[in-house]
């Protein structure tokens, strides 16, 4: 496709969708203004990777442990902002005892900051992660097997890809009460075990393909009572589809990570080989509502995914989908101004959630928020001011990381 052509087209979608959503992406509804929740009520689900990620392990606690990091205002500032009602974080490193995740709580998002009000989330779920926690095999084949932590050879022989265990965590913050006795989680289910797995021919030793895990990060179906009613948060954080050679291992596993949600909630007969880490097996019951959330790393149309990867859930019959995906001004702009690898795409850059490189892969729809069959999709956005609003401060122009790399991405929902 010609490049001028490609970007008209882009630039075209992008001010339709942009228009339609200026002036609600930076500033959505709160939830004062909102209808209430529960049955034919509306409910705010949110992702967001955040980058509250540390190269070492208790500096994210140091950080937290003080009102003052100018990162973790921004990070709290934009929920604030968005005030969503159920929200996933992805990069948030895991602690043992939730102390990070009460730090940032207290320290960072019960605090206003720049006139926004404060938000607060009396329940929360975290839990192990597969990043950083060492394998004891020699995964990649080179420096034989590395157990000390705090390298790139550490991470390669990780169950995932981390420089300690936890790096790269997950946290879901939640205004409704969760179902703690009924989290499923699925850190230890291994790759092999996948029929028809996507895993690379050759590559991984016979010891290595034994014990790998599938989730580089897990994946945890957290169902939230919304009154008499229980829709199943199915959250995750895939492994990007690079940092890996012509075997394409990141860009399989990526792949086979979507691919677990979308046999999970697609019924017995995808679902039954499914088993979760207390030993239980299946995958979510038919009728039940549920809304699939998390950096997927993936976009339908650009970037190095493996066989269109997420298409395997936006595709997916128990989903169901917005008229309009989230969108933002902000993204249309940015795209415009870095040009670069934006030119070429094919995707709507109004539906970009990640500010990358402009030389590769350009920005990306990676981040999604997918309500099920039972939800009515409402409202959304993705939290990405243009220039000339006053918030555009939390996000930057792409050169300057002042929050993170990733916007914020917002849906409404109406329990039917």
């Amino acid at each position: 496709m010609n490049q001028s052509r490609a970007f008209s087209r882009r630039t075209a979608l992008g001010s339709l969708a942009g228009a339609a959503l200026a002036g609600t992406a930076a500033f959505p509804a709160s939830a004062s203004t909102r209808h209430g929740y529960g049955s034919g009520r509306t409910v705010r689900f949110a992702t967001f990777n955040a980058s509250l990620n540390r190269a070492t392990q208790g500096a994210l606690v140091a950080d937290l442990s003080t009102p003052d990091n100018a990162q973790a205002r921004n990070v709290a500032e934009t929920i604030q902002r968005v005030n969503p009602d159920i929200l996933l974080i992805n990069e948030f490193d895991y602690v043992a005892g939730g102390a990070a995740v009460r730090l940032f709580l207290d320290n960072y998002l019960s605090r206003g900051h720049n006139g926004a009000r404060p938000i607060h989330f009396p329940h929360h779920f975290t839990g192990p992660v597969n990043t950083g926690v060492p394998s004891g095999v020699d995964l990649d084949g080179k420096n034989g097997v590395v157990t000390t932590p705090g390298s790139d050879a550490y991470g390669q022989d990780a169950f995932g890809y981390g420089f300690f265990p936890g790096q790269y965590g997950m946290v879901v913050l939640s205004k409704f009460p969760i179902d703690a006795r009924a989290v499923r989680t699925f850190q230890r289910f291994r790759w092999k075990d996948m029929p028809g797995n996507a895993i690379p021919p050759g590559y991984y030793s016979d010891a290595a393909r034994a014990i790998l895990r599938l989730s580089s990060k897990s994946h945890w179906d957290v169902p939230v009572r919304l009154g008499d009613q229980t829709v199943h948060f199915l959250v995750s954080h895939p492994t990007p589809p690079t940092f890996d050679g012509p075997e394409d291992r990141n860009g399989r596993r990526n792949h086979d990570e979507i691919r677990l949600w979308a046999d999970y909630v697609g019924g017995h007969a995808r679902s039954a080989y499914l088993y979760d880490d207390k030993g239980v097996r299946g995958g979510l019951r038919p009728g039940a509502r549920f809304v699939i959330a998390g950096d997927q790393n993936a976009d339908p149309y650009d970037g190095d995914s493996y066989d269109h990867a997420v298409r395997q859930l936006l595709d997916h019959p128990a989903i169901n989908l917005p008229s309009t995906p989230p969108a933002s001004a902000g993204g249309v702009e940015a795209a415009r101004l870095q040009g670069g690898a934006n030119l070429g795409q094919t995707g709507d850059p109004a539906y970009d959630t990640g500010d990358f490189s402009d030389t590769a892969p350009g920005n990306l729809r990676v981040d999604h928020v997918l309500p099920s069959k039972g939800l009515v999709p409402g409202r959304n956005g993705v939290f990405w001011p243009t220039s000339d609003d006053p918030l555009y401060r939390l996000v930057g122009d792409g050169t300057t990381v002042v929050t993170s790399d990733h916007r914020m991405v917002w849906q409404d929902v109406r329990l039917g």
